[in-house]
């Protein structure tokens, strides 16, 4: 949630900045409306609560009567006005940074940097889905039977695999200052809701148990953001950094298309994220720190990989600033989404309702900032495709064999 005072004192910033993320610049109109008719109420609320200790001080007990019967029927006015100025307020999206690329989409997306070069084959490369079903590692088919569309199971060297890059990047973040947590699949509407995960809609993301008020996390961000809710914490104790293990699922509706398909875009998967906790004046400073772990992770299991900075129009709700990290993936003969972090400032502290005590007794909001470790779904699809081998097998990257226990997979029979 933006601060009021912002939209107040300058409206044309605001209506500036969430133009460029293609939200209309009349809501800003309609909440300062809203903002205005709470506020008149809060004045005449006030004036009869100072009228009633006037009363009281007086004994002017017929008076006093009266102005508690007025006041009993502006306080559900007032309640409502608050929420419709709220309900207005959560429609508004973090402005994007002064130095962020203007743009519509992710066609407008800036590439800042490429490492490692794509693997030239001599043989025609398989995609991961064909790779991973005929090593006996990959099963759509029976994923599909038991949970629906979009569900997989992972057998063998390929559990192995799902279980060794979660603990390979737990062990570079652990080493980094981050703490491992592990966190809820399952929480309240508030967090998913304070986080930016729209539970309804045509952008519904999230599987809702609406009769207990719960719903199934898409990513940890949510959960670890959630961990210091209504929590002040204190200038010394900062930075709080995360590294969170969770099940995510995702509706994926409408994901089609011959890049979404396989692993690509699943409804559960496994994910590492890191999340931070920090200074305002660092949270620029942390951004860059948690794009410096998402390279280290990548370049230690050797897959080539490009970072695009994210235009106005491809930010999301939350971000003033995002990264995307996308790996070669020799399958699609082009680069895909592996990891993404963004700097979300104080606007889902607001919502959640987390602050930050300065040493000289100063109260403000933190800011928070996330960014992907592993995803157990698409890091895979760039190992099994970059490390392929003519006749089917797969090289593991030298990084993970400590944690498998091998150093090629084969063919599983199981």
């Amino acid at each position: 949630m933006l601060d009021i005072k912002l939209i107040r004192e300058n409206p044309e910033k605001v209506k500036k900045g969430i133009a460029a993320k293609g939200t209309s610049v009349d809501l800003v109109d309609k909440v300062l409306d809203l903002d205005k008719k709470w506020r008149d109420q809060v004045v005449v609320m006030e004036n009869l609560r100072s009228e009633r200790n006037k009363a009281v001080e007086s004994k002017n007990i017929e008076s006093g009567k009266k102005i508690k019967s007025e006041l009993s029927l502006l306080e559900p006015k007032l309640d409502e006005a608050k929420k419709l100025l709220d309900e207005a307020l959560g429609q508004l999206p973090n402005l994007p940074a002064d130095d962020v690329p203007v743009g519509k989409n992710e066609k407008d997306n800036v590439e800042i940097k490429k490492w490692g070069t794509p693997r030239k084959f001599d043989f025609l490369p398989k995609d991961h889905l064909e790779l991973g079903t005929k090593l006996g590692i990959l099963d759509f088919a029976s994923g599909s039977r038991v949970s629906g569309n979009n569900f997989y199971f992972w057998l063998g060297a390929g559990a192995l695999l799902e279980l060794a890059l979660v603990k390979y990047a737990f062990d570079v973040l652990s080493k980094e200052g981050f703490m491992p947590i592990i966190t809820p699949d399952l929480v309240r509407s508030r967090f998913y809701l304070g986080t930016g995960y729209m539970p309804k809609g045509n952008e519904a993301q999230t599987y809702t148990i609406d009769e207990e008020d719960l719903g199934l996390i898409a990513t940890a961000e949510i959960t670890l953001a959630g961990r210091h809710a209504d929590e002040v914490l204190t200038e010394d104790k900062l930075p709080i950094k995360y590294i969170g293990y969770s099940h995510c699922f995702r509706k994926e509706a409408g994901a089609y298309g011959k890049y979404s398909k396989g692993l690509y875009r699943v409804r559960q998967f496994t994910k590492a994220e890191m999340f931070i906790y920090c200074l305002p004046e660092e949270s620029e400073k942390y951004h860059k720190h948690i794009l410096d772990m998402e390279e280290k992770i990548y370049q230690g299991l050797g897959l080539p990989y490009r970072i695009l900075e994210m235009c106005t129009g491809d930010l999301g709700a939350m971000a003033v600033k995002k990264y995307d990290i996308e790996a070669w993936m020799p399958g699609r003969d082009d680069y895909g989404e592996v990891t993404s972090t963004s700097n979300c400032t104080d606007f889902q502290a607001r919502n959640l309702n987390i602050k930050l005590k300065r040493k000289n007794g100063k109260m403000e909001y933190i800011h928070m900032l996330n960014g992907t470790a592993i995803a157990t779904s698409r890091t895979p699809i760039a190992i099994l495709e970059n490390y392929q081998q003519e006749d089917g097998s797969v090289i593991i990257p030298e990084i993970l064999r400590p944690y498998m226990g091998v150093d090629k997979i084969e063919r599983n029979d199981q």
